[in-house]
């Protein structure tokens, strides 16, 4: 059986909610009951041609940066998105894999419980953050991104790993709870700002504030256990090896309890 597919028929002018549009909403559902799906107050059809029949692989073509919401709150299966996507990709994944090949707009991943965010373009602010009114962000999951992401990755993040093979912003960890990020580019300023505990893993020492303290170099042999956790992904993290690296502390003054770890060598 073919992916259910949803194909943009026109450019769009205005932001589209696509959360609906998950395996989730649309299991047992025939085409012609898919296509009168209500979307922005007319009918799936006036913005997509739909077909396939496979409600569990939902792929989106000649996608748009206006789709916004797709793969909200997501259980099962999987989406393609084969172009760019909006803000709030993922929003709330609690299980299944969601693949965008372009860039997408920001909160990435907001809220996200479980399941895998693959970006192979670049992505916004707040990946892996929380939304507004919450305290808690990213809960779990894995999110790998092979360009770069905007400002506050990882925001108040609780659990889970985030891995960027490029460049990041201002605030990267910025008031992290617990997980792992990673990121072989350069960051911006502030990083682990109010950070309560959690690891970030860089491959170039940034500007840091005077609330992180460096605590030499150190021989870590978990890292072991962490580097061949990154292999299944198919990235450059995949090919880390050392398990030597200068260790940084902070933030100070949320009681010091997370870590920046700079990597020796990284390829």
């Amino acid at each position: 059986m073919n992916s259910l597919t949803f194909t943009l028929k026109q450019t769009l002018t205005h932001t589209l909610d696509c959360a609906t549009l998950t395996p989730d909403n649309l299991q047992g559902k025939t085409l012609k009951q898919i296509e009168a799906l209500p979307l922005n107050q007319k009918r799936v059809a006036d913005y997509f041609e739909v077909f396939g029949g496979d409600t569990e692989n939902i792929v989106f073509k000649n996608s748009s940066h206006l789709l916004n919401y797709i793969g909200k709150n997501m259980s099962i299966g999987s989406i393609t998105i084969a172009g760019d996507a909006g803000a709030y990709l993922g929003f709330g994944l609690k299980n299944g894999t969601i693949h965008c090949t372009g860039n997408t707009q920001a909160f990435a991943a907001c809220n996200m419980v479980s399941g895998l965010l693959k970006i192979d373009g670049n992505t916004g602010d707040f990946l892996g953050g929380a939304s507004i009114g919450l305290r808690k962000g990213m809960r779990g999951g894995t999110i790998i991104v092979k360009g770069n992401a905007g400002e506050r990755v990882g925001d108040q993040m609780r659990r889970g790993l985030i891995l960027i093979e490029g460049n990041v912003g201002d605030y990267c960890a910025s008031r992290m709870i617990a997980g792992t990020i990673g990121v072989l580019g350069t960051i911006g300023e502030y990083a682990c700002f109010n950070m309560k505990r959690g690891t970030l893993l860089l491959a170039k020492i940034p500007k840091l504030h005077t609330t992180i303290q460096d605590c030499g170099t150190h021989t870590l042999p978990f890292l072991n256990l962490m580097f061949k956790s990154f292999k299944p992904f198919n990235t450059k993290f995949s090919n880390i090896e050392t398990k030597r690296v200068q260790r940084f502390v902070g933030d100070a003054a949320c009681n010091g309890n997370g870590e920046i770890l700079i990597l020796s060598s990284a390829s």
